[in-house]
């Protein structure tokens, strides 16, 4: 049984996630790579929150790194596009997500697109409303019932979505949990999307190839999900993930590893703060 499926809760990875985010900035020496305690605020948890088992500051921290380099680099991109004249942006398994509330001026001069399970993002919908924040009409939360075999391309057009406009559409922390055959049509749709968009995801590289410290909190994650009914299914190598992307007519695709993660947004610590290399990792392509 799934831990998250109550429509009154939120999913448990997205809350973790939002945990992270909020460690890094109380726990991690400046400059912060990225700042987000909305999410925190969003996710409404008990206030002994950091005496979790999955907060310990010495097991999270590789990963809370990769968290916050992730999110920066999706936000860079689409503060990118936007700057180039690109209006829309997805997020597929948006979780709780807050780039519509922290970047409002930003975000406010695009169509955001938040794709989500139809209960946690109802709860999301409700939390958004109990904090003052609410939905703007620049801002669709789709709900896209996967286990129903429900399609978010098709769910995404009936919310607004424009298919002959560039897009940034992305989806991060989803990939493991879906099939080779799920994540290969998610490659073909987004390779149907209008001139001049970008695709960005992350994988996950088999275990083994993780440090043999980092290795161990992969596969207490893994185990983790297991328990919680959402196991992780699908791990690829860059030239697998490569492979498949131009398999699916994403010819323009490229691997970002977390090497030139560390290189962006790390460079210079003193405090060895590092996303972990041969972990969770970048596919980008434009079309």
């Amino acid at each position: 049984m799934r831990d998250d499926i109550d429509a009154h809760s939120p999913d448990s990875t997205a809350v973790r996630v939002a945990l992270w985010r909020a460690m890094h900035m109380q726990l991690d020496a400046p400059p912060l790579v990225f700042e987000d305690d909305i999410g925190l605020e969003l996710a409404a948890v008990d206030p002994h929150w950091r005496d979790r088992p999955d907060m310990d500051p010495r097991f999270t921290r590789p990963f809370r790194a990769s968290i916050v380099a992730r999110a920066r680099f999706v936000e860079d991109l689409v503060v990118d596009q936007a700057s180039r004249g690109v209006t829309q942006y997805v997020i597929l398994g948006a979780g709780l997500d807050t780039f519509a509330q922290r970047r409002p001026k930003i975000a406010s001069r695009l169509q955001v697109f938040e794709i989500d399970r139809p209960a946690p993002q109802a709860w999301k919908r409700q939390r958004l409303a109990e904090l003052g924040y609410g939905v703007p009409d620049w801002l669709h939360l789709v709900p896209v019932d996967f286990e129903t075999g429900a399609s978010w391309w098709r769910e995404l057009l009936a919310a607004g979505f424009d298919a002959g406009k560039p897009a940034v559409v992305v989806s991060t922390g989803v990939s493991m949990y879906l099939t080779r055959d799920a994540n290969a049509a998610t490659l073909r749709q987004a390779a149907t999307l209008a001139a001049g968009s970008t695709f960005a995801m992350t994988f996950l590289l088999p275990l083994e190839r993780a440090h043999p410290e980092e290795r161990k909190g992969l596969q207490a994650a893994n185990q983790g999900a297991q328990a919680s009914g959402t196991p992780f299914i699908s791990f690829f190598t860059p030239a697998e993930m490569l492979a498949l992307a131009r398999e699916a007519g994403l010819e323009a695709a490229r691997h970002v590893s977390a090497d030139e993660l560390t290189r962006r947004y790390f460079s210079g610590r003193t405090d060895g703060l590092r996303p972990p290399a041969n972990a969770e990792e970048f596919l980008v392509a434009t079309t």
